[in-house]
């Protein structure tokens, strides 16, 4: 064997060598780039999906904070309209209390005042209401108010506040579900 069939054979052998080298090379360029082309691809998805997530939350936060904000919005409305209301029953109470219905109301408050608290009662009223008691009333000192009165028994330890600012405001909640529910 000659030299040059030797070199010839390591030059063939180192040809191949590199041809193998090159291949497995390629190969795992190949393999790399499909690893990596497959992890872009999942983090693409992970972060659309979470990305997606999180607008949709944010989005369904948004909704529901503007429908909380219309639902007060609603209510301030309702509890104006309720407050507005009141002051036209304070008016009609005003204008009650000159008709002749009225006495019998006071009759009616004398005679659950006196089950109530005694049969002697002290009567503290309006003015304009002292002539109407009678019998079993003594006539206390005058008060500001829409009608009604303030009776308490003679000894002073008992009082039962039966005016109708104080018959409203103990009322108040029971006249306003009453006016909601014929609103709604």
């Amino acid at each position: 064997m000659s030299i040059d069939t030797f070199i010839d054979e390591i030059e063939t052998r180192k040809k191949n060598d590199l041809s193998d080298l090159d291949k497995k090379l390629n190969d795992k360029k190949s393999e790399t780039n499909t690893k990596k082309n497959s992890v872009i691809k999942e983090l693409k998805d992970n972060y659309t999906n979470e990305a997606k997530t999180k607008a949709e939350r944010e989005g369904a936060r948004i909704v529901e904070a503007g429908k909380l904000e219309a639902k007060k919005i609603l209510f301030d409305a309702i509890n104006k309209n309720l407050d507005a209301t009141f002051d036209v029953i304070k008016k009609e109470l005003t204008g009650y209390s000159k008709k002749p219905e009225y006495k019998k109301v006071l009759q009616k408050l004398v005679d659950y005042s006196k089950k109530v608290l005694a049969k002697e009662i002290v009567v503290h009223c309006r003015d304009e209401d002292k002539s109407f008691f009678k019998s079993g009333v003594k006539i206390g000192s005058t008060i500001q108010t829409l009608g009604g009165f303030v009776a308490e028994n003679t000894e002073g330890t008992k009082e039962l506040d039966l005016t109708f600012e104080e018959l409203l405001r103990n009322n108040e909640d029971e006249i306003k579900n009453s006016i909601l529910e014929k609103i709604l």
